[in-house]
């Protein structure tokens, strides 16, 4: 069964929208769609649990989002137990994710997401950073609409002026 889910998958989901979607913005119904879609298997993406533990850091950290408010969102969105949730960071994923940071002057989290999508052989990062644009063998894909981007661009800035 895992064989079968891990062969169908087409793209990998980055760790900024798993923070999109468990804080108050105005992205966040368009993220939650996502990635309702994908922990209903309705897109075939796989999301490492890392992403998890970096959105905690993300949100309480840089969002300064109430640390129980974040570790209440997130818990709930992994107790789901989704089977679009990839469990495994291996050795060789970590190699490759830093190899993939240094080739392409990248975040090594990055490196980790282009390990991932050439080990199961998936095309799609779906993500909000451009930086993955241009990268060979993966297409950067953000699931959220251009003019709500720019809403949550300028929400950010007005956010983290504070």
């Amino acid at each position: 069964m895992l064989e079968e889910k891990l062969a169908s998958i087409n793209g990998i989901v980055d760790v900024s929208l798993i923070v999109i979607s468990h804080y108050e913005n105005p992205a966040r119904m368009e993220a939650l769609r996502f990635l309702r879609d994908v922990l209903k298997l309705k897109i075939r993406a796989l999301i490492p649990t890392t992403a998890f533990i970096g959105a905690y850091h993300i949100l309480t950290n840089y969002l300064k989002v109430p640390r129980k408010e974040a570790k209440d969102a997130l818990i709930a969105t992994l107790n789901t137990k989704s089977k679009a949730i990839y469990e495994d960071v291996s050795i060789t994923d970590a190699v490759n994710a830093i190899d993939y940071a240094a080739l392409y002057r990248i975040e090594s989290w990055d490196g980790y997401l282009i390990s991932l999508a050439k080990r199961f052989n998936a095309k799609i990062i779906y993500t909000i950073d451009k930086k993955l644009q241009g990268i060979e063998d993966v297409i950067a894909v953000n699931p959220i609409p251009e003019d709500k981007m720019r809403e949550y661009h300028s929400f950010l800035e007005k956010l983290l002026k504070h």
